[in-house]
This record gives structure tokens, sequence and C-alpha cells, in this order.
């Protein structure tokens, strides 16, 4: 059955409310394919009944599910290459220099999902920077879900999600095969400070990041939203640190405290 006007609208505001996620008219087919699973999993024999128990009980646990179904978590091991490039070649060459005294790096992987980008950064450290080992090295990565916080946390993938982007010789190094899975070995997976945070509540107490990876998050957000993840960023960020983000997405026109740093397609910026 396809998605009523007035279910649409509802999603589109819940989804709004809850995430800042921006609904295009014309994402009819795209809600359908998403929650149709969603109803049929909960027990409704169409998405018109799930919305109408989300209207008339403001359940939590459906609506956590809804945003589950609706967050897009597409990624993979080193993803789009030229970010990681950037990494191993300039971006910790140079913040190792900068922090040689105090021994320490606190990185944030802001939209984490199923836990490819921070098991990646934590791969390119324990390959490209093995003197890191003797310092405090503090990778925190989050997601607006629950579901997939855990699912990361568990450090499980499919044959399917570790052909994609991670190298052979990775896969035997850090992995051990588990049936038709790979488990991502515990002195990767535990050193990973891995939570739950939705980027438009308030954010918890946090220490100062030499670098935040915020990829393909912001095109999602309305502009008041993006302005606003933002600004909270540039109070989180040390003066000379790093952020990523998307290669579409652009902050100077949003927030022009942000300047891009000279390495191709690599997505980094800093500070002004």
């Amino acid at each position: 059955m396809a998605l009523q006007k007035s279910d649409f609208e509802f999603i589109r505001r819940l989804v709004s409310e809850k995430a800042a996620i921006v609904l295009d008219d014309g994402k009819e087919y795209f809600l359908e394919s998403r929650l149709m699973p969603v109803a049929q999993e909960s027990g409704h024999a169409s998405i018109e009944t799930l919305v109408a128990e989300v209207r008339s009980s403001g359940s939590e646990v459906l609506i956590e599910r809804l945003l589950e179904a609706i967050v897009i978590h597409e990624t993979s091991f080193f993803r789009d290459i030229h970010p990681f490039k950037c990494m191993k070649e300039y971006i910790f060459p140079t913040l190792m220099e900068k922090r040689a005294k105090q021994n320490s790096l606190n990185i944030w992987c802001a939209a984490c999902s199923s836990g490819q980008e921070p098991y990646t950064v934590n791969m390119l450290l324990r390959e490209n920077f093995p003197q890191l080992q003797s310092w405090n090295v503090r990778i925190l990565a989050t997601d607006i879900s629950n579901t997939i916080v855990s699912r990361a946390r568990e450090g499980k993938f499919t044959q399917l999600e570790v052909n994609r982007g991670l190298a052979a010789p990775l896969l035997l190094k850090y992995f051990e095969r588990q049936g038709l899975e790979w488990q991502i070995k515990p002195k990767v997976r535990g050193s990973i400070d891995f939570r739950q945070l939705n980027l438009i509540e308030n954010w918890p107490p946090m220490p100062k990041m030499d670098v935040v990876l915020l990829r393909n998050v912001l095109i999602y957000l309305d502009v008041a939203t993006k302005r606003r993840v933002l600004g909270q960023i540039r109070t989180l960020l040390k003066p000379d640190g790093f952020l990523c983000l998307g290669a579409a997405e652009i902050p100077m026109s949003i927030d022009n405290t942000f300047q891009r740093i000279d390495f191709p397609r690599s997505g980094f910026y800093q500070l002004r």
C-alpha cells in the first residue's frame, strides 16, 4: 500500500524533530522501502497501522526503530581512500610532532555507523605509527542508533563487508574467522569507546579533540542544525586540530571559521 500523504508528513516532521534530517518531497518510495520491514517485524499489517500506533502511543521504542530504519548507515573500510591517505601522510605526522610532549591524541568518529571507520583509523595508526602504542590515544565512536552502536562494538562483519575496502593482509592480521563472519581482534576492538549520541541533542562532556570525523552527515541536516553542529565542533576542537567532512560537504558557506587544508580530496579542514 502506498504511503499516505498525511503519514508521510507526520514521519517527515518526526524525523526532523528527532534527528534534524530533511526528507524532501518525492521521498515516499524511499520511506516505504525503509518502513515496511519495520512494520512487518513489529507485527503490523501495513505502514499505515504502524504510523497510526506511533501517532497514538508516542512509543519511544517504535520511534527509535523508525529512525534506525530511515537513517542511512552506508559505510565501508577505508571508505573514499583520500581522507585516510591524508591521515597517514599529513594529519598524524603533524599531530605527533605537535603533541610530542603530551604524548596523547583524542579522535572522535562522530557518525561511526557499524564501526568500519573507527576500526580503519585504529588499524591505520597501528600499521603506520607503532610509536603511538606508548601514547594515550583515545578513539571515541558515536552514532545516533543504539542498535548500530551495539553492532559496531561487537566488531563482527560479513564476508561482503570485509571485501569492501579491506586489504587481505589487514584482514588476516586484525580479524579472526568465526563461521561465516569475521571478528575483529580484541586489541583493536577494546581500544575504541563506542557510545550512542544524537548530534542534535545535548552532548556529554568530552575532552578537546585533535581529530573529528563527521563524514556525510551534514548533507542530511537543515541549515540551522548544520550551523549549530559546526559551532559545537568548533568549541570542542583544539585550535590546531582537524575536522574531516564528506566530499560533498563544504562548511564555509555555513561557518566561515573553517578552511580547507591543502591536501587533494581529503575533506579535512582547520580553524582559521
